[in-house]
């Protein structure tokens, strides 16, 4: 009978020892997911707020454009006669631990984008947009820069005058004798 009681203890730190390593690589694939997730909230919210830097760029008053000083600036354009807000509410950063963000410096103090400050790796390296297809050779998420980039002014053809035309003579004038030498 005492050797049964050694028997199912040892059963049962068999069972311990699996349940283990499965509770072990379950924790791996759910922190993977996990990350995966957080990567594709990262990419929303950097494409939100590019496209919210981009409209108060573009929507500016007056010939010279501006991008914001500030990133409450995107919540209430108060250069507007009407409210406009081009973000609802301003978001965390969703890998960073500080729930900031790294800001991309514009001209003169603005900010033209935003970047997570979280030093991991991402897992996502391909198949990005094509406004995204730097962040393929990312070494850490700081390199996911969300900047927008000002278009180009279509140029405007100048017209060009053409040639001055030789002066008509009367048609009973005589031919024009070129000068002599």
């Amino acid at each position: 009978m005492m050797r049964q009681r050694g028997f199912t203890y040892l059963a049962l730190l068999f069972m311990v020892a699996i349940m283990g390593a499965v509770l072990g690589a379950t924790a791996v694939v759910w922190r993977t997911m996990n990350q995966r997730d957080k990567e594709q909230e990262l990419l929303f919210i950097g494409h939100e707020y590019r496209r919210a830097i981009g409209l108060y760029y573009e929507r500016t008053p007056g010939a010279a454009k501006q991008f914001p000083k500030k990133l409450e600036d995107l919540l209430e354009d108060k250069r507007q006669t009407t409210l406009t807000r081009y973000l609802r509410k301003r978001y965390n950063d969703p890998l960073g631990s500080e729930k900031e963000w790294g800001l991309v410096p514009g001209p003169g103090g603005t900010i033209m984008g935003v970047y997570s400050l979280s030093d991991k790796t991402p897992i996502k390296t391909g198949n990005f947009d094509e406004d995204d297809k730097d962040f393929a050779s990312a070494s850490s998420f700081q390199a996911w820069k969300f900047v927008y980039q000002a278009k180009a002014a279509p140029a405007v053809p100048i017209p060009v005058a053409p040639p001055a035309a030789a002066p008509i003579a009367p048609p009973n004038a005589p031919p024009a004798v070129p000068p002599s030498p």
